[in-house]
């Protein structure tokens, strides 16, 4: 079972950590012998959002709809096209690589694949310890004792370990500089379902003890509802819904949403419900559909869904949607 001792609400009047403004990322299409520039992918198409000191974000949507791009933007392993981010009261969106990298102590990854992401050639103690002797701080046995593991493991390889602790390792290397925000890309995707729970208890644990910011991409919905304290909804490359995570499960607003939540299969065999099944599939990135990107598949739409974008507007406290029918 997973730990319910994450606390649902947040600081809410803590400082932004982190501020996405309108933030565009379009990949260039080439075609041809010569390379010739044929259009774009339109990978995120106007993201904005914010994240506060001790807050977690989820942020959700199918494969495809540009929720990891909007992570790799934000941390810039990706140049974004346009848009600001602010990082503490930085925008960091311009910044020559020289001004960037005190910045880069202050954000962290944890990729998907715990395996694929650390370097089987290297002890994990020096994996680990790489960004500490690039910056040179921070002592390496603490780490591996802070995320659950044994000092004396420090000697092993990658392929000596579980998954759940290469997971971990991957996790101390994210807090070895100290960082304010972390991007947690799908990390408990590729874990079995007892070890996803430690692995969450875990971030948890150290969100509250060192008042991190979690930028937590995933498709899993229980898994966003157990962490998150707010979550957003994308499609194609835009947010569609933003909202504290209660009101948005129980009371989600844009079509796309209420499908996503009723194609949760629920655990218990006697609950009856109505199936809802989001049919078609999903636009390509690079040709999407004009006017709201979702009407193309949604059972509510109408003539102007199809011509005129929606904004995403509040449209009660804290609950933003893009849908002309709110």
């Amino acid at each position: 079972m997973l730990d319910q001792r994450h606390e649902s609400s947040t600081a809410t009047a803590a400082a932004a950590v982190l501020e996405v403004n309108d933030l565009k990322k379009h990949f260039v299409i080439h075609k041809g012998l010569l390379q010739r520039r044929a259009g774009y992918v339109y990978a995120v198409d106007g993201v904005s959002f914010s994240i506060a000191q001790g807050e977690t974000l989820g942020l959700v949507g199918e494969s495809g709809c540009g929720k990891s791009t909007v992570g790799r933007a934000v941390l810039r392993l990706i140049e974004p096209t346009s848009g600001s981010i602010t990082l503490s009261g930085t925008d960091i969106t311009r910044l020559p690589k020289r001004a960037l990298r005190p910045y880069r102590r202050q954000m962290q990854i944890i990729f998907q694949d715990p395996f694929s992401a650390l370097d089987p050639r290297m002890p994990v103690g020096n994996i680990v310890g790489e960004p500490l002797r690039v910056h040179r701080v921070g002592r390496i046995a603490a780490l591996f004792e802070h995320v659950g593991l044994r000092p004396e493991q420090m000697a092993n390889y990658p392929h000596q370990f579980s998954g759940g602790q290469r997971q971990r390792i991957g996790i101390a290397r994210a807090l070895a500089l100290s960082p304010q925000l972390i991007i947690a890309d799908e990390p408990v995707s590729s874990l079995d379902v007892s070890i996803q729970a430690q692995v969450l208890n875990l971030m948890m644990d150290l969100q509250r003890e060192l008042g991190l910011a979690y930028l937590f991409v995933s498709h899993n919905l229980a898994v966003v509802e157990h962490i998150s304290h707010r979550v957003a909804v994308m499609y194609l490359g835009r947010i569609v819904e933003c909202a504290e995570k209660n009101a948005l499960f129980t009371n989600p607003l844009h079509p796309y949403t209420e499908l996503l939540l009723a194609a949760v299969p629920v655990p218990d065999p006697s609950v009856k419900r109505n199936k809802r099944i989001l049919h078609g599939d999903l636009p390509s990135p690079s040709n999407p559909p004009p006017g709201c990107h979702f009407h193309t598949r949604c059972p509510y739409a109408l003539d102007r869904c199809k011509v005129e974008t929606p904004a995403l507007r509040e449209v009660s406290p804290g609950h933003r949607v893009a849908c002309h029918l709110r």
